[in-house]
């Protein structure tokens, strides 16, 4: 059953940037984070009282709550990025490069916390960074300068991926070096907090705060159904992680870059090129190989 479990996180994961796409046409991007955010605090503090992770709030030490907080603005910044660059770009091409924080969070947690590295964590990490510069690269007959489908260049979409990828792994670091002693899932629903604290002032302080009551009622819709899979994908992941092997329930939920590969063609009606082809394979192939045991 935990297997089934684990390909619904894959499943659901690669569901959230596609639906949230479907919800930025018209929408700008910080607006839709904010009202997203406001759907996932309700998943993920559900997950901890599932998980009778609440209890444990009061034994939080000042240090802890701060790097809790500092953790959950550098989830809300890359929350941020990711839903720009969705707005400016091509799902599965964004996908991949906003996935290479895996290779980035083992890159700085090398360089900030001295922890060594494998010759299968450095494989994977050149596979996964590999797989996103391809990605990333002009393809054939695109300029960067060129005009994107909402008058922008084509590739604005990559500093923002870029930063998505960046604060993600901050995230990663910023909990291993001060968030001790908390449970997972209570710290992920305080974190939530911290985000939704931030997306709303983002509104706020960029003006964009009337914006809300005019969004569409169909991307309205698509905006919540993407937190919801975001929401969705936490619960299976943990119910997964209960019931199965931590070592396998990984690398299944990771390929949910092939499920956002595949649902971007089918229901945005993307292209993949032969390089989006090379680039995504050898993401996936990086992605597995840093999941998998220790050979």
């Amino acid at each position: 059953m935990w297997l089934l479990f684990a390909l619904g996180s894959a499943l659901f994961s690669g569901l959230t940037a596609v639906l949230g796409k479907r919800g930025i046409r018209t929408t700008d991007s910080t607006v839709a984070t904010a009202i997203r955010t406001a759907v996932v605090l309700v998943f993920a503090w559900a997950v901890a009282l599932v998980g009778s992770s609440t209890g444990g709030i009061g034994q939080i030490t000042p240090s802890t709550w701060a790097f809790l907080t500092l953790s959950g603005l550098a989830t809300g910044a890359s929350w941020l990025c990711y839903f720009r660059a969705l707005s400016l770009g091509d799902v599965m091409r964004v996908a991949p490069v906003d996935k290479s924080s895996t290779a980035l969070t083992v890159l700085l947690a090398l360089v900030v916390l001295g922890e060594g590295v494998t010759w299968r964590s450095a494989v994977a990490c050149a596979l996964i960074l590999a797989g996103a510069l391809v990605m990333a690269r002009p393809q054939g007959g695109e300029k960067s300068g060129a005009a994107s489908g909402k008058g922008g260049p084509s590739h604005a979409w990559l500093p923002w991926a870029v930063g998505s990828a960046v604060f993600a792994s901050l995230t990663a670091i910023l909990g291993k070096v001060g968030i001790e002693g908390v449970d997972s899932n209570l710290g992920t629903a305080v974190r939530t907090c911290v985000v939704l604290v931030m997306a709303w002032a983002m509104v706020a302080v960029e003006g964009k705060g009337p914006q809300v009551r005019s969004v569409p009622r169909d991307e309205l819709g698509w905006i919540a159904l993407s937190g919801v899979a975001t929401g969705a994908a936490w619960l299976c992941y943990w119910r997964a992680l209960q019931e199965g092997p931590a070592s396998v329930v990984a690398p299944v939920d990771r390929l949910s870059i092939v499920v956002t590969a595949v649902l971007s063609r089918a229901l945005l009606g993307e292209r993949a090129s032969r390089r989006d082809v090379a680039g995504l394979t050898l993401s996936v192939l990086g992605t597995v190989l840093m999941a998998l045991p220790a050979l």
